[in-house]
């Protein structure tokens, strides 16, 4: 048996063992993990670089108090993907083909050209994120460490034509080096946790700093490409083949959505808990990894340091991969063509390249990015409602008033935030946030 053959029957023993559970089989801890995987994948988005930037800079500049904007974030995360997930289980149709059945020519090629925008946004975070980490690490150039973030990435994306439970391992292994170096900084970081739990629960938003950082945090927490993967990942993993099936498959899914996505949460707060610990009693100028990287080495110990570089470095590979995964998807989808993943992958880096020889601050462009990914939201977000509330496409899976209720409640904060952030923009007043 070849190597390639033992990879593809990886996903075969997973595709069999799920299908016996589906006949009636008894559950056993191998079968539950069997039914894990494409929640998994789709949750590094929600650790990438560009939350490293956002977190630092609201942790370092706000201490404690904007937890509760990543609790929340988090919350609408689990919602959209684990719709995003039930869209993918009951129609067999992801969400970018779903777009290209339901809305005419020319609204589907808008859409298709504003997620291609927040593609290469996307990747410009995610690239750049772990650039820094491996610079910063090896004490190479940036522009060497972009290269090499290239090469391994596209390493990892050759796993993805194994079948799906290969990348599924990989990604999973990478969220978990991300999160034990969080539970060690957590030991590290003099954490005060009586007013942890305050900005967790109490909303405040001090100046209108704060609220480019809100929104910065959003954008990168509910990840546009993410609600578009999570669809395609489900769509074809082990389709159902009656409504029996498609239940116990999503109940499998929305359990898989909120524990994946819960540690992803904890991961994000523990990235803003360990800043505002570190660097917002004496260093609250803090707003870059770098200058993140090397504070915390004289503060709390260069094993803080190093951590805080393992874990920049395993997110910004691990997400830049599944950002082009999505990528490859969202271009299927919408027009119905694939380029080969090299020339995606050349194409979606360009940016980063850019954004470094020109000078600009990474950290910066990071923030910023993520910004953009806020604006970029809104579509996937309200096409998903549309598409799950419809009992034409969904039948008696569609949304139920509760679900409904939340989905249209999220998708309006998400524009109302964006809203008030543009105002800011151009200069018109916001009471209170002067």
């Amino acid at each position: 048996m070849s190597d390639v053959d033992a990879r593809l029957n990886l996903s075969q023993r997973t595709d069999a063992r799920v299908r016996r559970v589906l006949a009636g089989e008894k559950l056993g801890p191998r079968s539950v993990l069997a039914f894990a995987g494409p929640a998994v994948i789709a949750s590094i988005a929600y650790v990438d670089p560009g939350n490293f930037a956002t977190n630092i800079q609201a942790g370092a500049g706000y201490g404690y108090s904007l937890l509760w904007v990543v609790l929340a974030a988090n919350l609408i995360a689990m919602l959209f993907q684990s719709l995003s997930a039930k869209l993918g289980i009951i129609t067999g149709r992801n969400l970018a083909e779903m777009c290209r059945d339901e809305f005419s020519t020319p609204v589907r090629l808008a859409m298709w050209a504003v997620s291609e925008v927040a593609a290469m946004a996307t990747d410009l975070a995610e690239f750049l994120g772990g650039a820094i980490g491996l610079s910063l690490l090896f004490g190479m150039p940036l522009l060497a460490g972009m290269a090499v973030t290239a090469i391994v990435t596209y390493g990892v994306l050759l796993f993805e034509g194994r079948g799906f439970r290969p990348m599924e391992l990989i990604i999973g292994g990478l969220i978990a080096i991300i999160s034990l170096c969080y539970v060690v900084e957590m030991f590290i970081a003099p954490v005060d946790w009586a007013a942890a739990g305050v900005g967790l629960l109490v909303p405040d938003l001090p100046d209108a700093r704060a609220l480019t950082i809100a929104v910065g945090i959003i954008g990168a927490t509910v990840m546009p490409h993410a609600v578009y993967l999570h669809s395609g990942l489900t769509q074809h993993r082990t389709p159902g083949r009656n409504d029996a099936e498609r239940s116990i498959l999503l109940r499998f899914s929305n359990w898989e959505c909120v524990l994946a996505l819960a540690v992803a949460g904890a991961v994000n707060m523990a990235m803003v808990i360990m800043a505002a610990a570190a660097f917002h009693a004496g260093h609250s100028e803090v707003s870059e990894i770098e200058t993140a990287y090397h504070t915390l080495t004289p503060l709390l110990g260069g094993a803080a340091a190093g951590f805080f570089l393992v874990s920049l470095m395993a997110s910004g590979i691990s997400s830049s991969a599944v950002g082009t995964m999505a990528g490859q998807m969202i271009m299927q989808g919408f027009v119905g063509f694939r380029i080969p993943i090299w020339l995606r992958r050349l194409i979606t880096m360009l940016p980063a390249f850019v954004v470094v020889l020109m000078g600009v601050n990474p950290t910066e462009a990071l923030v910023y990015s993520q910004v953009v990914l806020s604006f970029a939201l809104p579509i996937p977000m309200v096409a998903l409602v549309m598409f799950t509330r419809n009992r034409a496409i969904m039948g008696h899976f569609a949304n139920g008033r509760l679900t409904d209720f939340a989905a249209i409640g999220g998708a309006a904060v998400i524009l109302c935030l964006n809203v008030v952030l543009l105002a800011q923009t151009f200069g018109i007043p916001i009471p209170g946030l002067e």
